[in-house]
């Protein structure tokens, strides 16, 4: 399943995500086009119940194309509207047409719901808010936008009579605990992206008549980047190690917590080896280490999950962390 899905997602988002389409889309450029050739795919609907014309497919299943996401630095929230589809179908409600994302609210002084900072707001159709003790889904369209940290994230508000329109999506959901899965399977396919770029410009550039990459001490570079890449891809895949919809909270917590901590690594080690070109608009480098600060911090970063299991550990009959690891990490096959 892994193969099938890694093939056919790879080869779409090669064709139509490249990072030419990134950088427009960036600048202000319409997302009409990637957009349309993602929706056309069938994959946005991967976890939507059969019932509801979506495929079904529990979490694990969909995590490639989660990882692929952040391979390719899509500028579009495709990952989110993959798992908001599948919440709102299985809550009973109407999947809506368009791209979803995430986010959390507050009524302000003035009245007005604000969202905060909403991970590519600025590239939604539809925001599924959590305010107020239960989710809603409010139109993007309605809402004031301001661009916050990251160039695609938002600052969004809706006044009061949004908020009481907007279709109720019934139930109790974690909506944090499904973006940290989220972000680290995203993480860990941007982590594998700028590894994999800068193994091949240490192969490339020369320095004193040889490839830098013969050096020892990028040699030692590389090996870090690469012990923490595998190691946050492998922690991505147990948070969303599922037969269900619905992310285990203490793995989503190890998954998120591995591969914050990877990013910040991982990001200083490859703008080391590739000097100050890295940092250049021009080059690519730049478009995935950015989205590794952002997404370090999307959904709590690596201390707040790490406070997480640290309870977690506090709270259980007999605190040993071995049996924890364990727990988190044992996979039924």
């Amino acid at each position: 399943m892994d193969d099938l899905f890694s093939d056919a997602v790879k080869s779409l988002l090669t064709d139509h995500c490249t990072p030419a389409v990134v950088r427009a889309i960036e600048a202000g450029q319409t997302r009409a086009v990637l957009w349309q050739q993602l929706e056309a795919s069938g994959f946005t609907d991967a976890l939507v119940p059969e019932s509801a014309g979506g495929a079904g497919l529990s979490l694990a299943d969909v995590y490639p194309v989660l990882e692929l996401c952040g391979s390719f630095a899509v500028p579009v929230p495709w990952g989110e509207t993959l798992l908001a589809r599948g919440l709102i179908a299985r809550a009973g409600v109407r999947v809506p047409v368009g791209s979803v994302v995430m986010g959390t609210g507050r009524v302000g002084p003035d009245g007005q719901l604000h969202g905060n900072q909403v991970r590519c707001g600025s590239q939604a159709d539809w925001v599924l808010l959590s305010s107020l003790g239960e989710c809603r889904l409010l139109p993007a369209a309605g809402a004031q936008v301001q661009v916050a940290g990251f160039c695609l994230d938002a600052q969004m508000s809706w006044p009061q009579s949004a908020w009481d329109a907007a279709q109720v999506v019934p139930g109790t959901h974690d909506l944090m605990t499904l973006q940290a899965a989220l972000y680290a399977a995203q993480l860990a396919g941007a982590l594998m992206a700028v590894f994999s770029r800068t193994l091949q410009y240490a192969n490339d550039r020369q320095q004193f008549g040889k490839p830098i990459g013969k050096f020892q001490a990028i040699q030692h570079q590389l090996s870090v980047m690469s012990e923490h890449a595998f190691a946050a891809r492998m922690a991505a895949q147990l948070g969303l190690r599922t037969e269900g919809s619905v992310p285990d909270r203490l793995r989503v917590a190890m998954a998120k917590a591995r591969t914050s901590e990877a990013a910040l690594e991982v990001a200083a080690l490859s703008h080391s080896v590739h000097g100050a070109i890295g940092f250049t608009r021009e080059f690519d480098l730049q478009l995935y280490t950015r989205r590794l600060h952002a997404w370090r911090q999307a959904a709590g970063s690596e201390s707040y999950w790490h406070d997480v299991l640290g309870q977690a550990l506090l709270d259980s009959p007999e605190p040993l962390s071995l049996d924890l690891i364990r727990t988190l990490t044992d996979v039924v096959v």
